[in-house]
């Protein structure tokens, strides 16, 4: 079995008035190759007429962003003319490659109602081969998402990206990157097998689980050493699990706002692009 390196705990990082734990970066870990940063926002409760999520339109290159929806929703609109308003269970994958603008807002109908809300985004790493590689957006609600029932109804996983025993997931990743948000009920059991050398991103959203035999909380990221591969995931009671796992890219990262890339010149280069207006322009 797979041994647990190090527990992380997400650090409070409030939003203005939006909840917010950061589960990567944290002072303890930088990053886990080619998972690059998770901002974990809610839960919380909306109340009516609020002016829901703050981020307006913002630039993107060199990353994959990927934004799980647990509950609330989320408007999406880019300057490649993608516009979509994806609820509870629905997840959207953005790969920013070169760049390009979009802004995530919560739905008309949800600011004016309010409601619970609790969503997640990951930042995936692109290797140098791919940095510059043109724009993509596709959002997709829950029922497009496949899932699985296993251990007799005690756990179901929901298939992102990659596959799982030869059934494909949702969403391509660019660079073989497997991503899943598993439910477990109290009682519930999973074993999961990790090809050799791959990393592994465990993150708890809600609940307590039990992985090779160590206890890791809701708000906690577990680290592994590579040193076998199986992971035995049990629960006491109703947990929620956003577990992805990927070959690491071992390129230097330089990350700087929005952008990430390999050297600092890139960096540069991407901040004067976005300011001579190459990413594209902007249109409310």
């Amino acid at each position: 079995m797979l041994s647990v390196k190090t527990i992380h705990k997400a650090q409070n990082a409030p939003i203005g008035d939006l909840v917010t734990y950061r589960a990567l970066p944290t002072a303890s870990v930088d990053m886990i190759d080619p998972f690059l940063f998770l901002n974990h926002h809610g839960p919380q409760v909306y109340k009516p007429h609020n002016h829901g999520l703050p981020f307006g339109p913002h630039p993107h290159r060199g990353i994959e962003t990927v934004t799980f929806i647990i509950d609330g929703d989320i408007s999406h609109k880019d300057n490649s003319g993608h516009e979509s308003v994806m609820t509870a269970g629905g997840v959207q994958w953005m790969t920013a490659g070169s760049g390009l603008i979009h802004a995530e807002t919560s739905s008309e109908a949800f600011k004016k109602e309010g409601g619970p809300l609790e969503i997640l985004q990951l930042w995936l790493n692109l290797p140098a081969r791919l940095k510059m590689t043109k724009p993509f957006y596709k959002g997709l609600q829950r029922e497009g998402i496949p899932s699985l029932t296993l251990d007799s109804g005690n756990v179901t996983v929901d298939l992102v990206s990659g596959d799982w025993d030869g059934q494909k997931a949702a969403f391509d990743s660019a660079v073989g990157v497997h991503l899943n948000t598993i439910t477990f009920k109290a009682g519930g059991t999973l074993t999961v097998t990790i090809p050799q050398g791959e990393n592994i991103f465990f993150y708890v959203i809600r609940g307590k689980l039990t992985v090779n035999g160590t206890d890791v909380e809701a708000l906690k990221l577990a680290e592994f050493n590579q040193d076998g591969g199986e992971l035995i995931i049990s629960s006491d009671t109703e947990s929620i699990l956003l577990l992805g796992h990927a070959q690491p890219i071992n390129e230097p990262v330089v990350a700087q706002g929005p952008f990430v890339m390999n050297t600092q010149q890139e960096i540069m280069e991407a901040y004067a692009d976005f300011r001579k207006g190459r990413f594209g322009m902007w249109r409310d």
